[in-house]
């Protein structure tokens, strides 16, 4: 099993523990993804670099997007590592060097 994996079944293991899938249906979770990003942005508001955002914080906030995106992944039955290949393909495409 991969690290995503892994970590995957982390994150599925805690929602399930606490019975919150029913409240992960895609529309909730893809509202969620954006609140995180949005969250993540505020980090960065008024600032053009990273010398006024904490670290752990920063941290926080990608992790917080990263465990919705693997929900999402779940919920819908996506597999996120092909997904990635699949479009970092797609780009090399649209692309060129």
């Amino acid at each position: 099993m991969c690290e995503l994996d892994d970590l995957k079944e982390l994150v599925v293991k805690f929602r399930d523990k606490r019975d919150w899938e029913k409240f992960h249906t895609p529309k909730n979770l893809s509202i969620s993804i954006s609140i995180e990003a949005s969250e993540l942005m505020e980090l960065f508001q008024w600032h053009n670099d990273l010398s006024n955002v904490e670290k752990e914080e920063l941290e926080d906030e990608i992790a917080d997007i990263f465990i919705y995106l693997l929900l999402m992944a779940d919920a819908t039955d996506v597999d996120i590592v092909e997904a990635v290949k699949r479009k970092v393909e797609k780009n090399k495409e649209k692309y060129p060097v």
